[in-house]
């Protein structure tokens, strides 16, 4: 039967369940084997699979990612955790050149089955050197996926998936989400679940306007969504799941029905989920669909402020994705 997993908990499931079925992956980071994780993600996996495959690691990035992506070119499946996004700045140089290139520049010869994965994006009061969205930075780059759970279903089906891949992906989480239960169906509950990298997801079918988002700002859209269904208005909610390859098909059908879109996304607007996908409407068949601009509802165009109430109002909230509806409808 259905039941309420967390995220953390789903995150957890798939990792046991592909350490699991293939001898090839293992999991390493900082903290991730005998302190159960920063965040417990990793819990009872060092107990159960041992030090071979559940590896602590020095607080040294460049150094870990490159272990990880070298020992995936030679055959194995790693799972690299960094203890948030930001950090794995110190070791962009192993994801892009590294990881991200090799299957091109080797004709297709070296695969890097890789994942980085770990919590991307605002947390709460870490300010601004731990608070910034990589989507539009990895998403940016060929040779990458990069998928963005926002329920525990996401995540557990994306990071299966991402694990059997055979490109390198960016696993993209949120902090604030891993203790968040959501309803998990039978079906995500299996050893076999996975979810396709590069489809999008329909979370609440709608007739009025689109709207776009990936990670946490997906529910804040099924929010603001029952708010606006008390006006009238009804949203169709559209949960990305994938950054790259993008979706574009789901948002485009979508449009054509509603001829109206608004993006919403945690990170900075400039290039950002929410520009590409405006740019790809433009350039595609719904955008003669289209009745009015399209609007775009993004964090705040400034480094994360520490301050509680600055922090809060830099991030997309409910009443923001109300008010961009409202002036896309011209309500």
């Amino acid at each position: 039967a259905a039941s309420q997993v967390t995220v953390r908990d789903a995150l957890n499931q798939a990792l046991d369940e592909e350490l699991e079925r293939d001898e090839r992956v293992f999991l390493l980071g900082e903290e991730v084997a005998q302190y159960d994780g920063a965040y417990k993600i990793s819990r009872g996996l060092w107990k159960k699979y041992g030090d071979k495959r559940v590896i602590d690691t020095p607080i040294s990035e460049m150094g870990f990612a490159g272990i990880a992506v070298g020992a995936a070119m030679a055959g194995l499946r790693p799972v690299c955790e960094f203890m948030t996004f930001n950090f794995s700045m110190q070791a962009i140089d192993q994801v892009i050149n590294s990881a991200a290139k090799t299957c091109y520049m080797s004709a297709g010869s070296i695969a890097v089955p890789i994942v980085f994965r770990g919590p991307n994006g605002a947390s709460a009061g870490v300010a601004a050197q731990h608070s910034q969205c990589f989507a539009a930075w990895y998403g940016h780059c060929p040779g990458l996926k990069v998928v963005s759970p926002w329920s525990s279903e996401d995540a557990k089906g994306l990071l299966k998936a991402a694990i059997r891949d055979d490109n390198p992906v960016v696993m993209l989480e949120s902090e604030l989400l891993y203790g968040v239960p959501f309803e998990m169906s039978e079906q995500a509950q299996s050893k076999e679940f996975v979810i396709p990298i590069g489809k999008a997801k329909i979370e609440r079918q709608g007739t009025h306007v689109t709207l776009v988002a990936h990670s946490r700002p997906v529910g804040h859209c099924v929010e603001a969504a029952a708010v606006l269904s008390k006006e009238g208005v009804e949203c169709e909610v559209i949960n990305l799941r994938t950054i790259r390859p993008m979706d574009i098909e789901t948002v485009e059908a979508s449009v054509v029905k509603t001829n109206h879109l608004v993006t919403v996304e945690g990170g900075w607007p400039q290039f950002g989920v929410g520009a590409e996908i405006c740019a790809r409407i433009m350039e595609g068949p719904a955008f003669n669909y289209l009745d009015a601009p399209a609007v775009r509802v993004t964090g705040a165009d400034v480094p994360m402020p520490y301050a509680k109430i600055l922090e809060d109002n830099s991030i997309p909230q409910v009443k923001d994705i109300v008010f961009a509806v409202k002036k896309a409808l011209n309500m």
